[in-house]
């Protein structure tokens, strides 16, 4: 239960201070983490099936995101050239130049992990990295 308790607290901690760097560009951590996938593809736009999965969300959260993306002008829909049954979404360049702003200010929180060393910082991400493989949350 100890484990259980300190991994939720952390949990907590890391997301705050996520949530404290974004604040200032309105944006959530789901929003924040669709741009970063969107900017890290080859042409800047995925189908929004594709968003889903490699996101690990439901396509109504899926949707939920790209409006809110949309309606700030960081992302837009587009009919997929050959597939009439697939949208788009395609990041702008005001998309691409928050997303490499809003990291910056994340990266510098040190995600509230600053009191552990880098030896430490190894050892508790490979021990999370264990639990994960177990739960089949990703694979090898």
């Amino acid at each position: 239960m100890a484990a259980a308790t300190s991994i939720m607290r952390g949990q907590q901690i890391v997301q705050s201070q996520v949530d404290e760097a974004l604040r200032p560009y309105q944006l959530t951590f789901a929003r924040y983490e669709a741009l970063v996938l969107l900017s890290f593809t080859r042409t800047g736009a995925l189908p929004m099936g594709k968003m889903g999965q490699r996101l690990m969300i439901h396509p109504t959260s899926v949707t939920n995101v790209v409006d809110r993306l949309e309606a700030q002008g960081l992302v837009r829909r587009l009919a997929h050239a050959t597939d009439r049954r697939t949208t788009l979404v395609e990041i702008t360049d005001e998309g691409r130049q928050l997303v490499q702003v809003a990291t910056k200010d994340v990266v510098a929180t040190a995600f509230g992990l600053d009191a552990l060393s880098d030896d430490e910082l190894d050892l508790l991400t490979g021990l999370l990295r264990k639990m994960r493989i177990g739960a089949d949350d990703f694979v090898l």
